[in-house]
């Protein structure tokens, strides 16, 4: 799937396939995302996920964290929710192939966001 969002400053998810996620030129099982950067990312199982593996997104104290959980919409761990919601940054989970979509939407609204994503096939 092609997805082209104009306006938004920063990486952009151009596409999303099998493969993963398409970032200018390069190609993403999974990734986190900053309005600055795009990195691949090694995740932990999602029912694992801590504050620990995403404090490369959370300086700056974002909005809120854009959790793409995968092929499905699951809830993160309560324990990271409670975490990041105690430092003024709230989670919003969905199923990554609606993550990516909202990437781009938020960001052509320059909203401070970062997002971590899971792969479309886990």
């Amino acid at each position: 799937m092609r997805m082209d969002r104009a306006g938004a400053a920063g990486p952009l998810i151009r596409g999303l396939g099998p493969s993963g996620f398409r970032v200018d030129e390069n190609v993403y099982t999974a990734l986190t995302l900053t309005p600055t950067r795009a990195d691949a990312w090694t995740p932990p199982p999602l029912a694992e996920l801590s504050e620990r593996d995403l404090a490369g997104l959370l300086e700056g104290t974002p909005e809120f964290v854009l959790l793409g959980t995968g092929a499905n919409l699951a809830r993160p761990p309560r324990a990271l929710v409670a975490a990041l919601e105690a430092r003024g940054i709230g989670v919003e989970a969905m199923d990554s192939r609606a993550a990516a979509r909202a990437w781009g939407v938020l960001r052509a609204e320059d909203r401070q966001v970062v997002a971590a994503l899971y792969p479309i096939d886990a």
